[in-house]
């Protein structure tokens, strides 16, 4: 796409002109922010009305306004004519415009940049999506980026990379990533989003698994075309696997152990199917049936068929198409004949293990305060810690309460005991517990000292109750709260 020297002479071009996430917001101001947000370019033109160098990347690239030749040269010192013959940027009648976007990133740590193809329907502009046309950020990418666990690792895998958004990061904690797509267009991309962050990625051509086979990793990360589609509909690449169905996600489920070294992690955002008389837990159950793999399937979100088919249909630039209705209703049609009655999104965390594996599915429309990585981390941790042990063994163990969980107690102002006690989590999934006393009391003393067994004793003599009867029945409480995060 463009030569080494001139990916060096851009950093540094946007380097200088300060194009980080954090000065394109503070030059924009909040509500030009949430504006752009909302497809909505007019108050950001106006706050980069007044020149320099920043304005004229933001103008060029986020708003997509051509720029006066001169404007476009200062921003970007010798690289104009390079960009052009890339086929990053067009020239006409004194002119530059944009034909990619190269978008401002970043975590907490670390400031980036993406490039990606421009983003579609700017001020109500409406047109039908290259079918190869490559993704930047996206609430999808940017989910699948807290939800993975960022550990110290040797190998990593970002499948059906994109743009590279989930190799960027991948890159921060493991030693070797690989980045894999089928569209080639997406593969020039993050090849230049690799090396406009001086980051060694190793980028490859291919579908799913086939260009890693033989190959094993410590964590996988992947947002795959999930969208289910009827045979035979517009494949926009991003987004449409081609397959039917959910199969797609099945197929990466049924797979995933295989590219996984042991104790690595698969974390998979997808959508699957509910269909009719049939529980979509069990489906999952299917999928993972023999599979060497811990898993914890968390379902964010359910959405009935015509949500479903006006948000892809709007996503892909049809809604105005004159066919429209047409294809809303085939589409429709095809759910009943599969008889899928609504589309579930959600996580999937696989964890690879030599030992009997336990399966997590549940649904969670509550609060989460991202990341969630630690949290699906800490799950794995307490699977692996308590699997095989008996109760006697959990009772010998010692724990501690989790560092952000916060107690609520609520009763009659004065009163000498309360009327309900509540364990909240304050990071990741935010679970509630409702506790009695004896819990309460154990989460609390749980500081790593005393096992749970010594605890329960203590509070059996505090509380004039019988210490075996404690333990027999309180066993089970403590391998609650440690699946559920509350002890660790």
């Amino acid at each position: 796409m463009i030569e080494a020297s001139h990916v060096q002479a851009l950093r540094e071009a946007l380097t200088r002109a300060e194009f980080t996430v954090d000065a394109v917001f503070a030059l924009l101001g909040e509500d030009a922010h949430r504006a752009l947000a909302r497809n909505q370019t007019v108050p950001a033109r106006r706050a980069t009305r007044g020149g320099g160098e920043l304005a004229t990347l933001v103008r060029l690239f986020a708003l997509q306004i051509g720029v006066d030749r001169g404007r476009a040269d200062a921003a970007l010192p010798g690289l104009v004519e390079p960009l052009i013959a890339a086929g990053m940027l067009h020239a006409s009648g004194g002119e530059v415009r944009a034909l990619v976007d190269v978008r401002p990133y970043g975590d907490e740590t670390h400031d980036w940049w993406i490039v990606c193809d421009p983003t579609p329907g700017l001020d109500g502009a409406a047109a039908p999506m290259d079918p190869e046309y490559v993704l930047g950020i996206s609430e999808a990418s940017s989910s699948l980026a807290q939800l993975t666990i960022r550990e110290p690792a040797g190998r990593a895998l970002d499948l059906g990379t994109g743009c590279g958004v989930q190799a960027l990061h991948l890159a921060q904690h493991a030693e070797q990533v690989v980045a894999t797509d089928v569209n080639p267009r997406a593969l020039a991309m993050a090849r230049l989003t690799a090396a406009l962050n001086g980051l060694d990625i190793d980028v490859r051509d291919g579908s799913l698994f086939d260009p890693v086979a033989g190959e094993t990793f410590d964590v996988i990360a992947t947002n795959p075309p999930f969208v289910i589609s009827p045979p035979g509909s517009e494949v926009l690449v991003y987004r449409d696997s081609g397959m039917p169905g959910d199969s797609v996600v099945r197929h990466l489920v049924e797979n995933a152990a295989t590219h996984l070294n042991d104790g690595g992690w698969c974390q998979i955002l997808a959508n699957w199917a509910h269909r009719e008389e049939a529980d979509w837990r069990d489906g999952m159950g299917e999928w993972l049936e023999g599979q060497p793999v811990d898993a914890w399937i968390l379902q964010r979100e359910l959405v009935d068929p015509s949500e479903y088919v006006e948000m892809w249909l709007t996503d892909a630039g049809l809604a105005a198409a004159p066919d429209y209705i047409q294809r809303y209703d085939a589409w429709l049609d095809w759910f009943v004949a599969e008889r899928i009655e609504a589309i579930g999104f959600g996580w999937l965390s696989l964890r690879k293990t030599s030992m009997a594996p336990v399966l997590r599915v549940e649904e969670w429309a509550g609060e989460l305060a991202p990341p969630i990585g630690p949290s699906v981390a800490t799950w794995g941790r307490g699977t692996e810690l308590l699997r095989g042990l008996d109760d006697d063994a959990v009772l010998r163990t010692a724990f501690r309460h989790a560092p952000d969980v916060v107690e609520e107690t609520r009763g009659p102002a004065g009163a000498e005991h309360p009327e309900s006690i509540v364990f909240r989590l304050q990071q990741g999934v935010r679970r509630a517990r409702q506790v009695d006393t004896v819990e309460a009391g154990l989460v609390s003393a749980s500081d790593g000292d005393l096992t749970a067994g010594q605890i329960l004793d203590a509070l059996a003599s505090l509380l004039d109750r019988d210490s075996a009867e404690l333990r027999g029945t309180y066993a089970a409480s403590v391998r609650a709260l440690v699946a559920d995060g509350f002890l660790t």
